[in-house]
């Protein structure tokens, strides 16, 4: 407990300089991972193209970085363990930022905490230095490669009450990892490798990626990520207002369970930022449900005069001068980017399917003798079902088939060139008919339908549908009310055909109490998105051949339409070898 109750005056006092590094490690050096991800800047700085990482027992007792940057000098090295002395920048202008550094914070604040030795030969010979608690030794000679290698050894030893706040070696590992995975993603074109010492395991490793940035960015991306990943990324390369946006965005249907494959990145600097990270979940709004999770790697690029990273010591939080620029090129640059992929569906789908059809294979030597079996008949044959009869003619070179089959009244079975497709009907026509609701809604309004005799809804949620009635009537639904707690509905969408009034009414109230949506536009689409259901073949109804293939091909030139509006696949495509795998013909 504070004690503000002292009889005598306190006495003001200059702090020395080991107690203002101490308190400066609270704020860069917060654990383990704090002092790997400066140290790694700090050689990115200085021009490294390789960056070898060591640590042990979680970070905790060694952290040691090896670079093949510029090095420093014998003059240079105590300067690098003076604070607020850096070579990233002069001090004239804190908003032209260039470089990850700039502080010059790092190095004594890890020299006041911990044993720190810098080692590093800039053309002129080796020399190295060492700083103990805060107590810093001579430069001496010392054998080096061209570069700079910083090993720092019982971190906290000085302050060991800090120690208590430390997470297991194994939790600060993997936050030791995370920190080099995301900047490897920064610098493609870097190779770094992390090592656990005390297992003498490499932990990670990435090598220097050729070709241009896309191809670097790409071929770095799948050794981290993994080739799932870059298998169903669609690239991202977009300029607006002096912001450009790059990187790699996922398809809906490769969509996580949580935000951990989400990657910001702002001037090639990894950051968290609760702005961006809000754009980029509504750029998904309407391909995704709530409780999933897009996969991207964004990367925003300005004149550092528009962004603002001087907020916090550890850097990871920026703050640009127009942030709604920044929003808006995120969301349409991924939403773009997702119209322009079509029906595309993610590769991992069918990988998904083929793990579910996966069961010990029965070979024909190991089936039951027929002549055992006291009765049995050969089962209708496919093309003899009464949902199988389709035209045999028909063309299946479309990306989507010919349809063959109606299976249980609401998949849809397509035969392709390559092998095989399963529609699910009424995710498709769901999507079909949100895309065409958004445009008509975008060209001149929702073409709405009158009822001859208005449908009365009685519903406690009456009076927020009623404040949002103009908003409705442009997307086709015009309602008044009728009465406390009682809506009049005179006009619904003219594209859903005969519809349940009081279950749109229910549902679109449900949307305005749970959506997340916080614009007028996202909160237009969320309820456009529970029209379209309302107007989509149902689960259950047995469609026409010439129904189904019409389905197929509007599937085909309707964009999004690999997933729902839920961000669940609409189909599943099985190529021809995959299918004889499963029997056993390859």
């Amino acid at each position: 407990m504070l004690d503000h109750h002292k009889p005598s005056r306190p006495i003001i006092r200059q702090l020395d300089e080991a107690a203002i590094n101490r308190i400066a490690a609270g704020e860069v050096v917060e654990r383990p991972a704090s002092a790997v991800k400066e140290l790694v800047e700090n050689a990115l700085d200085a021009g490294a193209k390789r960056i070898a990482v060591d640590f042990a027992d979680g970070g905790k007792t060694l952290i040691r970085v090896t670079d093949d940057g510029c090095g420093m000098t014998a003059d240079d090295l105590p300067l690098a363990l003076s604070r607020h002395a850096t070579s990233k920048i002069d001090g004239t202008d804190l908003l032209d930022i260039r470089s990850f550094g700039f502080r010059g914070e790092a190095l004594p604040s890890l020299g006041a905490v911990g044993r720190l030795t810098i080692t590093s030969h800039a053309g002129g010979g080796g020399h190295a230095i060492t700083v103990n608690g805060g107590r810093i030794d001579g430069v001496r000679p010392a054998s080096a490669r061209p570069g700079t290698v910083v090993e720092l050894r019982d971190l906290f030893h000085a302050t060991p009450a800090r120690l208590k706040f430390m997470r297991s070696d194994r939790a600060e590992a993997q936050a030791i990892a995370e920190v080099v995975r995301r900047l490897a993603m920064a610098e493609p074109s870097v190779g770094f490798t992390l090592t656990d010492t005390g297992t003498d395991r490499v932990v990670f490793r990435a090598d220097p990626e050729p070709g241009d940035f896309f191809d670097a960015l790409h071929g770095r991306l799948s050794s981290i990520l993994g080739a799932d990943f870059a298998g169903n990324a669609l690239r991202l390369d977009t300029e607006r207002e002096g912001l450009s946006l790059t990187g790699y965005a996922a398809l809906p249907t490769y969509s996580r369970g949580s935000s951990v494959a989400q990657y910001l990145f702002v001037n090639g600097r990894p950051v968290l930022d609760r702005m961006l990270i809000g754009a980029l979940r509504a750029a998904y709004m309407d391909v995704l449900s709530r409780d999933r999770h897009p996969a991207a790697v964004l990367m925003l690029t300005c004149d550092p005069q528009l962004v603002d990273v001087n907020v916090h010591p550890a850097k990871s939080e920026v703050r640009f001068r127009d942030p709604a620029a920044a929003r808006a090129l995120i969301v349409t640059g991924i939403r773009h980017a997702l119209a322009g992929s079509g029906h595309r569906a993610s590769t991992t789908v069918a990988t998904e399917t083929l793990e579910a059809f996966e069961a010990p294979r029965v070979y024909q030597m190991d089936r039951p003798s027929l002549a055992r079996a006291t009765t049995w008949q050969a089962p209708l044959g496919f093309a003899e079902a009464p949902s199988a009869r389709m035209e045999p003619d028909l063309p299946a070179d479309g990306p989507l088939g010919a349809a063959r089959a109606q299976l249980h009244g609401n998949y849809i079975i397509a035969q392709t060139d390559r092998g095989m497709v399963i529609v699910d009907q009424h995710a498709a026509h769901e999507r079909l008919v949100y895309e065409k609701l958004k445009a008509q809604r975008d060209a001149a309004g929702v073409a709405a339908q009158a009822l001859l005799i208005p449908e009365i809804v009685e519903m406690p949620e009456a009076a927020a549908l009623l404040e949002i009635a103009g908003d409705l009537s442009r997307l086709g639904l015009s309602i008044e009310g009728f009465g406390p707690g009682t809506i009049a509905v005179r006009e619904t969408p003219a594209i859903l055909g005969q519809v349940d009034a009081a279950a749109l009414l229910r549902d679109i109230a449900d949307e305005l109490a749970t959506g997340d949506s916080t614009t007028l536009q996202s909160r237009m689409d969320a309820i456009l998105s529970r029209m379209s259901c309302h107007g989509s073949v149902r689960s259950g109804r047995a469609m026409r051949a010439e129904e189904m293939n019409a389905l197929l091909r509007e599937m085909e030139a309707t964009p999004l339409s690999g997933q729902c509006n839920h961000g669940r696949p609409t189909y599943v495509e099985l190529k021809l070898h995959d299918i004889e795998r499963l029997f056993g013909r390859r």
